[in-house]
């Protein structure tokens, strides 16, 4: 596709909306993933310095 203007890239030929709107969803999901995986990888280390400690 050519672009005239930075507007019609943003419009994406009237599905512009569509587009960016999966972008971010994407975005967010992929983001809360890593947050989930960081707190689970925490615990599992805090779980895991438990038992040496008890040791």
């Amino acid at each position: 596709m050519n672009w005239k203007s930075f507007d019609d890239f943003w419009q994406m030929g009237g599905y512009g909306l569509y587009v960016w709107g999966s972008y971010a969803v994407t975005l967010l999901v992929m983001a809360a993933e890593a947050l989930i995986c960081r707190q689970h990888f925490a615990a599992a280390r805090r779980a895991i310095n438990n038992l040496e400690q008890r040791t």
